[in-house]
């Protein structure tokens, strides 16, 4: 039996990893990546970049992709909890313009793997969360793009918070999903 449970979810490449975890009295083990589990499940990688961040709760990032320097991205919280949204933006997929959420926690510490042509987006659930994820492509900042997080088109069903959502000024700024052409994605 492998390390990892790989769910594949209604949009295909998309996937929830629940890692198997050992814990005792002192605490608990786990890996969280092992590159060819991840790749016969389909997972190819290679990772490049490891980011993190940290936020309140109401905080809402995303929704992102890059137009260039596409990004696959394995996610996880290491503290605290989100809610983690991928919405499909290849064109010439069948679920394009779905979206699949998952909640990922300190507690469940399920991972959520989005490959490249989709946008990326979490909303902050806990008072505090700390978000970690590996990218397949290094970030470009002349490359971002992004989707309004409550596009009545996407019609994603975020979990309320008892707090306004916090955006940053820049995702504020996105355009709807119709509003966007995904031309650099077709090749997905």
């Amino acid at each position: 039996m492998g390390k990892f449970h790989f769910v594949p979810t209604e949009i295909e490449g998309v996937f929830i990893i629940e890692p198997s975890v050992f814990g005792d009295a002192r605490g608990y083990f786990m890996e969280t990546y092992q590159q060819e589990e991840f790749a016969a499940a389909g997972i190819p990688g290679p990772f490049v970049q490891d980011n993190q961040s940290k936020s309140t709760k109401g905080v809402l990032r995303g929704l992102h992709f890059q137009k260039e320097h596409t990004q696959g991205k394995l996610v996880r919280v290491v503290s605290g909890e989100v809610f983690d949204v991928a919405v499909d933006c290849r064109p010439k997929s069948k679920t394009f313009g779905k979206w699949v959420g998952v909640v990922l926690s300190a507690e469940n510490k399920k991972q959520f793997y989005i490959p490249q042509g989709f946008a990326h987006g979490f909303l902050v659930l806990s008072d505090e969360a700390e978000f970690t994820y590996k990218c397949t492509d290094y970030y470009d900042p002349t490359s971002e793009g992004g989707i309004r997080w409550d596009d009545p088109d996407i019609g994603i069903q975020w979990p309320a918070v008892d707090c306004e959502v916090k955006l940053s000024a820049k995702d504020g700024l996105h355009k709807g999903f119709r509003e966007q052409t995904f031309d650099y994605f077709e090749r997905w």
